[in-house]
């Protein structure tokens, strides 16, 4: 398993999986993964976590209390997963914002499908340069998205930047097994059987499989919490989800 820490990286290179890439290749190979899988990313969620995601998602929401009001920046939620959850639990006005078009086209096509096209606004863009003016949203959300980012440091300072004073920062992603059974268990699932849906379901063994590898390359839920901090995010937090196979971090613009 590689778990080469970010800073052993050549200057200029970081990594895509297992894969070290320039950093100027990362983005558009990312974004090339999640055009290919758009029509069918859901599905996928649904059958690599049996339908935990859904479970995961719903305590993130738990965490951030919508209320009336409340404006979101939700990150990398394409499919508008978090946005129609959000809006449904009776937040305010929320902005997806994604790298990814193909992503952004199946949360509009499932939003208009859905009767929910008033107050979600579907953008085109990177974490680490939003099109987001200074202080202008009241959460920050990020679900399944951060592990794919170049620079994990300048996204989580772009995530401060949009927060208004006494913002909500949230991320859901998957992070590292703390129980050693669990861990056997699932790095055996994740390694053999989550390539092979890929193949078989969305027709991209390969994607699944940069999928299993980003997962291991992200930092530990610990190491995260700190990243946070040093992007001046206050009173951080987090929780394992499912032992440790997805974790929940949380912080704040104070």
């Amino acid at each position: 398993m590689n778990t080469t820490p970010d800073s052993e990286f050549a200057q200029g290179t970081t990594h895509f999986g297992f894969r070290t890439v320039g950093e100027d290749e990362k983005s558009s190979l990312v974004r090339a993964v999640f055009d290919d899988v758009a029509p069918r990313y859901d599905l996928m969620n649904d059958l690599m976590s049996m339908g935990i995601h859904r479970l995961w998602k719903a305590a993130m929401l738990d965490w951030l209390r919508p209320r009336p009001g409340m404006a979101l920046l939700d990150v990398g939620g394409g499919t508008g997963d978090i946005a129609f959850r959000f809006r449904a639990r009776g937040g305010g006005p929320v902005v997806v914002c994604d790298i990814n078009r193909e992503m952004l086209a199946v949360g509009r096509d499932r939003a208009i499908d859905r009767n929910l096209t008033e107050d979600i606004e579907w953008v085109c863009g990177d974490a680490e340069a939003l099109p987001i003016p200074d202080r202008s949203v009241d959460a920050y959300t990020i679900a399944f998205c951060l592990r794919n980012v170049t620079h994990i440091d300048q996204a989580l300072g772009e995530a401060r930047r949009v927060l208004r004073p006494g913002g909500r920062f949230l991320c859901l992603e998957f992070s590292h097994v703390v129980l050693p059974v669990l861990r056997q268990i699932y790095d055996q699932y994740s390694f053999r059987v989550l390539p092979w849906l890929g193949e078989v379901v969305a027709s991209n063994r390969d994607a699944y499989q940069y999928l299993v590898e980003s997962i291991r390359r992200f930092p530990p839920q610990a190491q995260l919490a700190a990243r946070m901090e040093a992007a001046g995010l206050g009173a951080v937090k987090y929780r394992n989800l499912s032992g440790g196979i997805a974790a929940l971090h949380s912080g704040w613009r104070l």
